[in-house]
C-alpha cells in the first residue's frame, strides 16, 4: 500500500466528515416522530395533573415508570427530568460535593475512573474540582481488585463512575461477580462513597441477545449500601437525543433529599415532554420493539467498521473492540501515536475524537486510544472516513511513537 500518495489524495478531496460523537442519524430520529401525535390536545396525566402547568420535580408518574424500566428499579426510586442525564449527574455531584465539603473541608476529593471512559464524566469532576484516578478493565469490567486496593488505601476517594453495559467506549457489560463488588464498596469506606451507575446504554443492543447486566440497587439493598447507589439513564439515543427525558435513580431517602437540593433551582421538569415519552414508549414491548429499528440500522455500520478495521488488525497495528451494543468501537494502535493519526485525519477533512479524550485530563499515559463513533454519518460517508482512518494509521505507523 503506497499511503503517501493515498493520503495526497485525500487531501486534495476536500473531505468533511466527522466520527467525534456518538449523536443518532437521521432514519433514526425519524422512528420517533409519531411521539408528537401521541398528546393530540390531551395533556392531562393518568392522576389528572395538567402537565402545561408548574410543579412536581420528581415528574409525572408515568415517566417516572418508564425511568422504572430503563433503570431496573421501582418507580418510585426514580425522578423523571429534563433532556439530559449529564445534567442530573452534575448537579447530583454538586450537591455531594458541598456535602463533602462540609464534612471534611481540608481534603480534596478523588473519584474512581474507569478508562478508557466517558470524556464529559471527566469533565464533571474537573469543573467540581474533583481529583481523578485511573483504573483499567479487565474481562469482567472495571479491574476490582485494583479498585478495592485503592479505596483501602486512600481515604480521600468519594466515588467511582461506572457505564455498566455496552461502556462507552469499550463495549464491556459489567459481569455479576463486578456489580456485586460494586455495591459492596461501600462497606469497604470509612467516609461517604457513592457509586455513579451512569447506564446509558442499557437498551441498546446491536445483536439479538447480549448479556444481561445484575441489578444494582438490589445487590446493594442486601449489602446494606443502597444510600450509595445513584443510578442514571436517558432516552437521549431512544427518541430525540436533544428533547429526550433523563432520569435518575435513588434510594427513597436519597431522592427525597435530592428533591430537596433542586428545589430552590426549579419548579419543575418539562411535563409536557414526560407526557408524550410515557405515551409513546407505554410499555416494555413498545420499548423492545422500538429498539429493534434502531438495531437495525445501527448494526450494518458497527459491522462494516470491523470490516474496515480487520487490515490494523492483520498487520498488527491496532486492536480493537467488537461490541454487541452501545455507540462506539474502541480502537487501541500498537505502533502509531493516537495524536499523530488523529491530526493526519484531521488534516483532510475527517474530525475524529480529540486524542486522549477517554482518559482524564485528555491525557492517553500510552497515545494509543481513539474513539469511533459510526451512527451518524450514512454508509458511503462511513466507508470514506473510515478508509481515512486506516490509511492514517498506515502512514502514522510507519514512524515511532514519540517518547
Amino acid at each position: 500500500m503506497d499511503t503517501d500518495a493515498i493520503y495526497e489524495q485525500y487531501l486534495k478531496a476536500g473531505l468533511k466528515l466527522d466520527l467525534t460523537r456518538g449523536k443518532p442519524c437521521p432514519e433514526q430520529l425519524a422512528l420517533s416522530e409519531a411521539m408528537d401525535q401521541t398528546i393530540a390536545g390531551n395533556f392531562f396525566a393518568e392522576d389528572g395533573t395538567d402537565t402545561r402547568n408548574y410543579g412536581g420535580i420528581l415528574g409525572i408518574d408515568e415517566a417516572r415508570k418508564l425511568g422504572a424500566r430503563l433503570l431496573d428499579v421501582d418507580a418510585q426510586n426514580v425522578l423523571a427530568g429534563g433532556n439530559s442525564s449529564l445534567t442530573l449527574m452534575y448537579q447530583f455531584l454538586l450537591w455531594r460535593r458541598q456535602i463533602w465539603r462540609q464534612q471534611d473541608p481540608n481534603t480534596r476529593p478523588k473519584f474512581l475512573c474507569v478508562v478508557p471512559g466517558y470524556d464529559r464524566h471527566f469533565t464533571i469532576c474537573e469543573h467540581l474540582d474533583i481529583d481523578m484516578v485511573t483504573v483499567g478493565f479487565n474481562d469482567q469490567g472495571p479491574d476490582m481488585d485494583r479498585i478495592e486496593a485503592l479505596l483501602d488505601a486512600d481515604p480521600a476517594l468519594r466515588g467511582i463512575w461506572c457505564v455498566p453495559k455496552h461502556s462507552n467506549p469499550t463495549g464491556h457489560t459489567y459481569s455479576n461477580e463486578t456489580v456485586q463488588r460494586l455495591a459492596e464498596l461501600p462497606n469497604r469506606c470509612q467516609q461517604e462513597f457513592v457509586v455513579m451507575w451512569d447506564n446509558a446504554y442499557a437498551v441498546h443492543d446491536l445483536v439479538a441477545q447480549t448479556q444481561p447486566l445484575a441489578n444494582l440497587l438490589k445487590s446493594a439493598v442486601q449489602a446494606g449500601t443502597a444510600h450509595s447507589m445513584a443510578l442514571f439513564a436517558s432516552t437521549s439515543k431512544i427518541t430525540f437525543s436533544g428533547a429526550g427525558l433523563a432520569f435518575c435513580g435513588l434510594s427513597q431517602t436519597q431522592l427525597k433529599a435530592f428533591e430537596a437540593f433542586l428545589a430552590p433551582q426549579m419548579i419543575g421538569f418539562d411535563k409536557v415532554n414526560q407526557l408524550r415519552h410515557a405515551r409513546f414508549l407505554k410499555d416494555a414491548e413498545t420499548l423492545a420493539k422500538h429498539m429493534m429499528a434502531h438495531q437495525a440500522i445501527l448494526a450494518p455500520k458497527f459491522a462494516r467498521v470491523h470490516e474496515k478495521l480487520q487490515p490494523l488488525a492483520e498487520a498488527g497495528l491496532a486492536t480493537f473492540s467488537q461490541p454487541v451494543g452501545g455507540y462506539f468501537v474502541s480502537l487501541d494502535l500498537t505502533r502509531a501515536s493516537a495524536k499523530s493519526v488523529v491530526a493526519l485525519a484531521n488534516a483532510v477533512g475527517v474530525t475524529l475524537t480529540p486524542a486522549g479524550a477517554t482518559f482524564p485530563y485528555g491525557n492517553d499515559p500510552d497515545d494509543k486510544n481513539i474513539r469511533i463513533a459510526p451512527s451518524f454519518p450514512d454508509m458511503m460517508a462511513l466507508d470514506q472516513a473510515l478508509d481515512v482512518l486506516v490509511c492514517c494509521i498506515f502512514k502514522a505507523s510507519e514512524q515511532p511513537k514519540p517518547s
